[in-house]
């Protein structure tokens, strides 16, 4: 889908770019205020390089540049061909995990500083999700547990991710799903084989239906402690079972 920015009649004046040093940066901005205000949805390809140097008043550099910012940050692709040109990409938690792995890596933060992150931020999840008091929450809890994965690696640990996922995500307030989600995927992306022995998978499946049950009947304090003694003999077993890697830098994906 090819779009064009042209003014709606009804449509208040838009800010020029502002000229300066930065001016890729302050462009990339304004790209962005534009693609939220029109609530505009993946798969559509933004207007021509003419249309937006005419749109913006900045040279072609100015806006190479800063379609190259949007790139990176993963917010558009280049679409090639005749009808091609900058396209939105859907983003969300994993994307916004990627990027922070920089900032993490560069300041030497650990596995088992995110492992500590992760412990205090999943319970207080679970007991904001219980006082939502919504009784549909079991459901969609209890989904995300099948008991015919215990003895498949790649769906148990896929099952299993799934539903701290859905827990990190029923707060309700977009900034601390957002940051839950985004730790959880860096934990799962970088160490996905540890994942508990066989015969400890039916206590972890016990442990996933009693929080569940729990925020179901919005019972904060018992959802909240649950998921904190959970959350704690994971962090026990890997530091048991793999204790080089608590020490170990995170990546930069």
């Amino acid at each position: 889908m090819m779009m064009s920015w042209g003014m709606d009649e009804d449509a208040a004046p838009r800010k020029r770019i502002k000229r300066g040093t930065k001016v890729a940066e302050s462009l990339a901005q304004e790209i962005v205020r534009e693609i939220v205000a029109r609530k505009l949805e993946p798969g559509t390809v933004l207007p021509s390089e003419a249309e937006m140097i005419e749109e913006y008043g900045v040279g072609r550099g100015s806006l190479r540049e800063a379609l190259r910012i949007l790139e990176v940050h993963g917010l558009i692709t280049m679409k090639p061909g005749r009808h091609g040109g900058p396209m939105l990409i859907e983003v969300g938690t994993r994307d916004y995990g990627r990027m922070s792995t920089l900032f993490y890596h560069l300041g030497g933060v650990t596995f088992g500083e995110l492992m500590d992150a992760r412990l205090v931020l999943e319970p207080m999840m679970a007991r904001i999700a219980a006082q939502r008091n919504d009784p549909s929450l079991e459901k969609r809890l209890a989904d995300a547990d099948d008991p015919s994965v215990l003895d498949d690696e790649r769906a148990y640990f896929a099952a299993t991710h799934d539903f701290h996922q859905r827990v990190a995500s029923m707060s309700g307030n977009p900034i601390l799903n957002l940051v839950t989600l985004s730790l959880e995927h860096i934990f799962h992306d970088q160490v996905s084989g540890l994942l508990f022995p066989r015969e400890r998978r039916d206590e972890v499946m016990a442990a996933h239906q009693a929080i569940a049950r729990a925020i179901a009947k919005g019972r904060a304090a018992e959802a909240e402690r649950l998921m904190r003694q959970h959350m704690q003999e994971y962090a026990d077993f890997v530091r048991r079972r793999h204790p080089h890697l608590v020490n170990e830098v995170v990546d930069w994906r």
